[in-house]
């Protein structure tokens, strides 16, 4: 019995020091307050006032800008909202488009912007193609398309003619309009004169 003494006491011992290790491990996590994950809501981290967005394709040519009197970016969406948005799509190849709007949404990391309120789209004209504008409470840009869709009410005027309706899509690299449901079109004989007119200039100069 007295061989055995020590072990019994080293196991004793042994078994004391796992308890209270344990007892002092759950007291520490009792004691010490952690704080429960960050919620997040709807609210802005950062904000600029007057700024300018330019992104540029892979060669670093500038082919879209967006700029506003007031920009703030929500975390829980990812997006960035701006307050008197100016957006500028120039890709090459393309006519140069401007929107307008009260108000725009970016996000999917920039390559949606919906423009609310007073949305104005314009395409300045080419060699082709007369200028056109479109005008809808919302349109949606796809920066990196270069389209325009609404789903909206929405007037389209292109040159001397209009077309009023809900819904168009716009792609500005094949300069393809679609009014989905017009309601009233009013088409100006001048217009077909003048895109001829253009179009004959344009195989005149070609070699």
């Amino acid at each position: 019995m007295k061989d055995r003494l020590p072990s019994i006491v080293a196991v004793f011992l042994l078994a004391s020091l796992v308890v209270g290790t344990w007892w002092a491990a759950e007291y520490a996590q009792r004691a010490v307050p952690i704080d429960p994950p960050r919620r997040i809501t709807h609210e802005p981290d950062h904000w600029v006032s007057n700024f300018v967005m330019v992104r540029s394709d892979e060669q670093g040519m500038a082919i879209n800008r967006l700029e506003g009197a007031y920009l703030e970016h929500f975390p829980d969406t990812e997006s960035f909202e701006v307050q008197k948005a100016r957006a500028v799509g120039q890709h090459a190849g393309s006519p140069l488009t401007v929107a307008t709007a009260d108000t725009a949404v970016m996000d999917d990391q920039g390559s949606r912007v919906v423009m609310t309120g007073n949305a104005h789209v314009h395409r300045y004209a080419d060699a082709e193609n007369l200028p056109l504008d479109v005008k809808s409470e919302v349109l949606t840009l796809l920066p990196d398309e270069d389209v325009i869709f609404t789903d909206q009410p929405a007037l389209v005027v292109h040159g001397k003619s209009t077309m009023n309706g809900t819904g168009m899509r716009y792609d500005n690299s094949t300069r393809q309009l679609q009014v989905f449901s017009a309601s009233d079109v009013k088409l100006s004989g001048q217009d077909t004169q003048e895109r001829r007119k253009r179009s004959s200039e344009r195989t005149q100069e070609q070699p």
